[in-house]
């Protein structure tokens, strides 16, 4: 029996091939490989659940995620669209027409029409392009958001829309306004114009996933910040678990970072025809700034863990080897 080799009571020789001892550090290390694996893949996973909860649930961060689309010119002309489109609706020039030869009555109503279409956007625009247009886009999204959290959180189907009454109550003011339009605003009605946000055939399944967010957004935050630290406890050789923890981080951000302009992407072809593309993507975008601000932040702040651990020990080392040679 070697002399180095510590015995145990009862005359058994305790060495580093004994099974007890063998089998605590896999399973010390498997757990904490298992811990940390599950904190790095929940941290982004975190952020993103917490985003969709706010969004949903929290109407005034909604609204000023919005808010600055009323300035923005893709938006400004589908909106200006979608009302010249409402208001030209209303009109008829049949009685324009009567005095003119039947031959003659196709071209000029299409040239009436189209004067028509020129004078009517002109007006909407000076509205949508006006100094008070961003309080009624702040009105126009508080209410289409507020009817959203109570669809959500409700029972019904009623489908969520776009109510954009309060714009064509303006436009109609601003068509009174001029001498030219006072027959065209009297011919429209103050209700119409809306935009289909949520179908009433979506709602139990937009519920459900509202409801998932919301319980994701309490269970996986606490878990990851959990799960990350207890990794880090167990782990033998911590610096290098920290150093794979955030390198981990930074790969699974990055992989958010790369399935959300994919489903950004997907979700823009998926649209209508009749819906503007621009516009939409500017909307996604003002959705999802935060949440890119947060992925950024994330992966720098992962990055730079990362960086930091691995360099820390060796420059410290090369310090230490330094400072005496100066002394």
């Amino acid at each position: 029996m070697s002399a180095s080799a510590p015995v145990r009571a009862g005359g058994r020789v305790a060495g580093p091939g004994t099974p007890r001892a063998a089998g605590r550090r896999p399973g010390r290390a498997s757990a904490a490989a298992a811990l940390l694996l599950i904190g790095t893949l929940l941290l982004p996973l975190s952020l993103t659940v917490i985003w969709a909860r706010n969004e949903l649930t929290d109407t005034r961060r909604y609204v000023a995620a919005v808010a600055p689309l009323s300035g923005d010119r893709t938006i400004q002309n589908a909106i200006v669209g979608d009302v010249t489109d409402g208001v030209m609706g209303h009109v008829r020039i049949d009685g324009l027409l009567k005095a003119i030869p039947h031959a003659q009555r196709p071209a000029l109503r299409e040239r009436f029409t189209r004067g028509l279409r020129e004078f009517v956007d002109k007006q909407v625009r000076q509205v949508v392009t006006g100094r008070g247009f961003p309080a009624v886009w702040r009105q126009v999204h508080r209410s289409a958001h507020q009817a959203l959290d109570a669809t959500l959180t409700a029972y019904g189907s009623s489908p969520v829309v776009l109510d954009l009454t309060p714009v064509i109550e303006r436009v109609k003011h601003q068509l009174s306004a001029n001498g030219l339009g006072i027959d065209i605003a009297r011919r429209v009605p103050s209700t119409g114009a809306r935009i289909v946000l949520l179908h009433a055939s979506d709602v139990p399944r937009a519920r459900a996933v509202h409801q998932a967010v919301r319980t994701a957004a309490l269970v996986l935050p606490p878990v990851a910040a959990l799960c990350l630290p207890a990794g880090l406890l167990l782990a033998r050789r911590r610096r290098r678990a920290l150093l794979c923890a955030a390198a981990g981080c930074a790969a699974a951000t990055a992989l958010l970072a790369a399935a959300l302009a994919t489903a950004r992407n997907h979700a823009l072809a998926a649209l209508p025809a009749a819906l503007p593309r621009p516009a939409a993507a500017a909307y996604a975008d003002a959705l999802t700034a935060s949440l890119r601000t947060g992925i950024t932040l994330l992966a720098c702040a992962a990055l730079l863990t990362a960086l930091a651990t691995a360099v820390a020990p060796p420059a410290a080392r090369a310090l230490r080897a330094v400072l005496p040679a100066r002394h």
